[in-house]
Formats: C-alpha cells, sequence, structure tokens
C-alpha cells in the first residue's frame, strides 16, 4: 500500500470540482474524494486544492506549481492544457510541450505526480469535434509520464464515463458521480485500497433517448453554455475572473455535511500566494 502524508491539487475546474455540488453551493469534486480517502481518518494528512475554473496552462504552470513545489507535497496531481486544447487554432504539439516542463519540475524535486488524461468525447453530441485533439493530447501526456515516472489516470480508457449520467448539463464537467468514479480510479492507480469499485455498472435507465430529445438537448446546451463560453473568448474573460483558490494551504482534512471532505485552513501551512486572474 502506498503511503501519503500531504497531498496538493492543481489544474483547473476538473480538479477544482465542478460540478460535484456541495448544500453550500461549493464544489467538492474528484480531488476532494481523494483526499478523504488518502487521508483514512488521520489527523496528520493535509492537503490543499489550489485549482481554479477557466485557467490556461501558462496560468496553472505560473501560478499554481511554485505554490506546489514550495510546499513539498508527497504527492501533486496536475491536469491542465484542456482549456488551451479547445481553442480553435491551438497548437497541441506545444500545450504538451509546456506541460512537460512543469512535470519535470515537479520529478526532479522528488514529488510523486498523477496527471489525468482527458476523457473520451465520441459519444457527447456536439463534443465530439474535440476527439481528435483530445487523442493527440492524449499520446504525448502518456509519452511525457513515461519520460519523467508520473503515474496516469487514463479518462479515455474509463468505459463508465460513456454513460451521459457521468456528465453534467455543459458537457464538459462531471457529476457527483462521475467525479466519486475518478476519485476511486485515481486512488487505485496510487495503489490505495478504497471501500467501492469504479468499475460498477450504472443502474439501467427507464427513458430510452431519441433524436428529437437530442436536438432540444443540443439547442438548450449552445445558447446555455456554448455562446456564454464564446463571448468570454471574446472579451479575454475567464470563469475564474475574481477566484481564489478554495483549499490554499495544507490542512488536515475533516467530515462535514454528510461525510464530504473539507480542509480546515492551518496558519502554520502557508502553501498560497495570491494568484492572477484568469
Amino acid at each position: 500500500m502506498t503511503h501519503f502524508d500531504s497531498y496538493v491539487a492543481i489544474g483547473d475546474s476538473f480538479t477544482e470540482g465542478l460540478n460535484d455540488t456541495l448544500p453550500d453551493g461549493s464544489f467538492r469534486g474528484w480531488a476532494d474524494r481523494l483526499a478523504e480517502i488518502l487521508a483514512d481518518g488521520r489527523e496528520d494528512f493535509r492537503y490543499a486544492n489550489l485549482a481554479i475554473r477557466g485557467k490556461m496552462l501558462a496560468e496553472i504552470m505560473e501560478e499554481q506549481l511554485p505554490v506546489a513545489l514550495e510546499a513539498r507535497p508527497d504527492l501533486v496531481t496536475v491536469c491542465a492544457g484542456g482549456n488551451d486544447i479547445i481553442v480553435p487554432g491551438a497548437d497541441v504539439d506545444e500545450v504538451a510541450a509546456q506541460f512537460e516542463k512543469g512535470i519535470a519540475t515537479l520529478r526532479e524535486a522528488g514529488i510523486e505526480v498523477l496527471i489525468f488524461t482527458g476523457p473520451d468525447t465520441k459519444r457527447l453530441s456536439v463534443m465530439s469535434i474535440l476527439r481528435s485533439k483530445v487523442g493527440i493530447y492524449n499520446a504525448h501526456l502518456w509519452a511525457i509520464a513515461d519520460r519523467h515516472g508520473a503515474k496516469v489516470v487514463d479518462l479515455w480508457a474509463m468505459n463508465v464515463l460513456h454513460d451521459a449520467r457521468a456528465w453534467s448539463d455543459d458537457r464538459l464537467h462531471f457529476t457527483s458521480e462521475g467525479h466519486r468514479r475518478i476519485a476511486l480510479r485515481a486512488a487505485e492507480v496510487l495503489g490505495v485500497p478504497t471501500e467501492s469499485d469504479w468499475r460498477e455498472p450504472w443502474p439501467e435507465e427507464n427513458e430510452p433517448v431519441n433524436w428529437l430529445t437530442l436536438r432540444r438537448s443540443d439547442l438548450a446546451w449552445t445558447k446555455t453554455h456554448l455562446l456564454p463560453w464564446i463571448r468570454r473568448q471574446l472579451r479575454g474573460e475567464s470563469m475564474g475572473d475574481g477566484i481564489l483558490p478554495k483549499r490554499p494551504q495544507l490542512a488536515p482534512v475533516t467530515a462535514k455535511d454528510s461525510g464530504t471532505a473539507t480542509a480546515t485552513l492551518v496558519s502554520e501551512q502557508p502553501v498560497h500566494r495570491q494568484s492572477r486572474s484568469a
């Protein structure tokens, strides 16, 4: 069994936990869930989550990576570059080269690193057009992991994520159940035992989806999610403008809100530096 005493998560909305919503409106997410698994009730385990929605790769490497390096945790999880490669005209090879520099820096510091491939979007209406770019980026990520000794959570290979119930209405973020399964898979890759299996089949669906339902869903998605994203891109704005990391310091993981994981901030373990908004 692998043992970790400290863990820092860096990245964008995926790692921040959208859309795994807690009763107070904040987000939990796979990283918080993984931290709870790693802590296993231990008071000496410490966790920080520096991820912010909308962050581009350069911002993550410039703002979050140095903070993680300064903290020198046993484990750092990194998922970044997704917001870069979905932009029309993005050079996936260049994005991967920037990503590799960050992973190399963490590994040279002796930190265990866990990275995530992009999920297969084949079954996501409209979003399937990104499949080839995600596939190319994933090939780079596997090569980077091999060169630097990082571990990989292969979201592309997780067949349970092909179910629509794993995805939120925005078709970019996962549901609570999707996040739960990803956390279980991450723990498995790290060699940490869990009580549940991420491969567990989904319950049978009672209502079949037809063509008309899909087209109505596409129209609603375009109006609610795609058009606002295009407007933000044109204005140079980000979902993360004005948002700070939800767990900016290494701190113990405690049970709260029906067993969800949260970190009580501890002033003796500062990890956060003020970050620039995307």
